[in-house]
């Protein structure tokens, strides 16, 4: 396989690879982070796997919101808007929405492989739909459904319904409309669906139901509350990734659901939603990424291994463990762009002192580069959390993250990184 060989050899049994050195690590100021907002309101973008730059790297996207440290309720308006940064970080209001969370937004992100179209998910007329809004000319339309994820291609979206997960997961979907299948576990009517970007077109691929009469490590689990969440399109548009995430039991506090939910990640073809393979059924899944079209990258605790960043090829059961001296905790990770998915771009969450670690890490040579710690307020905790989800641009020299640290609320700020990754 391209890049190097997937499985030839584990990385903790060869004996010819480098070790890993904290001599590898530069120091933090070495990378000024500049803040590109204003600190007037609290700004930030969300998800770390959404296109927030557009392909010129001229333009970032952001959001803005009234106030922090509670839910948002079904009045509560977020500001979508354009960063100039070619002229003095300028604000450019878009458009608003009536649709976001705290961790995810309003999936906000540009269309693939357009320099002028936007999409952002919003309530409008008693139903979650997104918007597209041409920055140039001002053009909107709306289509009929919400989006969680986007083809490479530019062609079609994928979602699922969020209420059922604000339902389930609060914070990572949207009130407003509550969930028609709230005392239902496992609905046939809701699921995943694919929608066209051009005609608004869509069908449904998976049903609810569908994926809980699967059995999990040989038990049905078709009793339990089950719901979709972090929906992902290979590199190639033509299979996605989700987690099926479902609960034993529904016990809630203050209306909030409070046991721990189990995790499957399941890959499928984009077309039909056939081909679906659980491709880790350890029921740890965390964060992850395609790793071109047939591999992902996922912390996870793969059945009889270790807690990790694992690369997993798609349809086997094989994988091999990444940074496992280096990447020692969950987090964000994505990968630079034009590095041949050799530079992780990852953080953490606050450590015992609420510092937040933003680094990069090269598989090849195990070196780990830290950009910066951040501190993380206390009051930066649960669904209110602010996550740094560091982002690259299209040219992988400029990484975008959201932070706390300067207590002005969170805040969207960028660093440098041309210098350790065309080094």
């Amino acid at each position: 396989m391209q890049r190097r060989d997937f499985i030839k050899s584990s990385l903790a049994g060869s004996a010819g690879l480098m070790t890993f050195s904290a001599d590898s690590f530069l120091a933090e100021g070495d990378f000024p982070a500049e803040r590109i907002t204003d600190g007037s309101n609290p700004h930030w973008f969300g998800y770390y796997d959404k296109l927030q730059i557009d392909p010129t790297g001229r333009y970032a996207l952001g959001m803005q919101a009234p106030f922090e440290g509670r839910t948002p309720g079904p009045d509560d308006q977020l500001e979508i808007g354009l960063i100039d940064l070619q002229n003095n970080n300028k604000w450019r209001k878009l458009g608003m929405s009536n649709a976001w969370g705290w961790q995810q937004g309003c999936m906000l992100q540009w269309l693939p492989n357009s320099a002028e179209e936007v999409i952002w998910n919003d309530r409008i007329d008693g139903a979650f739909r997104s918007r597209v809004l041409n920055v140039k000319t001002g053009k909107e339309r709306i289509l009929p459904k919400a989006i969680y994820a986007l083809a490479p291609n530019g062609q079609f979206a994928v979602g699922t319904e969020f209420n059922r997960i604000q339902n389930l997961r609060p914070g990572y979907g949207y009130v407003g409309i509550p969930d028609p299948y709230e005392k239902v576990k496992a609905p046939k009517d809701i699921g995943i669906y694919r929608m066209d970007l051009k005609s608004g077109k869509h069908q449904m691929l998976l049903s609810l139901s569908d994926m809980a009469a699967i059995p999990h490590l040989g038990e049905s689990v078709d009793t339990y509350w089950h719901w979709f969440n972090h929906l992902l399109i290979s590199p190639d548009s033509k299979r996605m990734l989700f987690l099926n995430r479902w609960r034993h039991k529904v016990q809630e506090q203050d209306g909030v659901p409070t046991t721990e939910f189990i995790t499957r990640m399941v890959t499928m073809d984009t077309d039909t939603g056939k081909d679906r393979y659980v491709i880790d059924p350890s029921g740890n899944t965390s964060h992850i990424i395609w790793d071109g079209p047939e591999r992902i990258l996922a912390w996870t605790k793969p059945i009889g291994k270790e807690w990790g960043f694992w690369l997993m090829e798609d349809k086997t059961q094989n994988s091999e463990h990444i940074g496992a001296e280096a990447m020692t905790v969950n987090g964000h990770n994505t990968y630079i762009p034009h590095t041949d998915n050799e530079w992780v771009l990852n953080d953490t969450y606050p450590d015992a002192n609420r510092m937040q670690t933003l680094y990069l890490y090269n598989i090849s040579t195990q070196r780990r580069v830290i950009l910066g710690k951040f501190l993380s307020p206390p009051q930066y905790k649960g669904e209110y959390r602010c996550d740094l989800h560091p982002r690259a641009n299209p040219q992988g020299k400029q990484v975008f993250f959201d932070s706390t640290h300067e207590k002005l609320g969170r805040q969207i700020y960028k660093v440098d990184i041309g210098k350790v990754v065309r080094g």
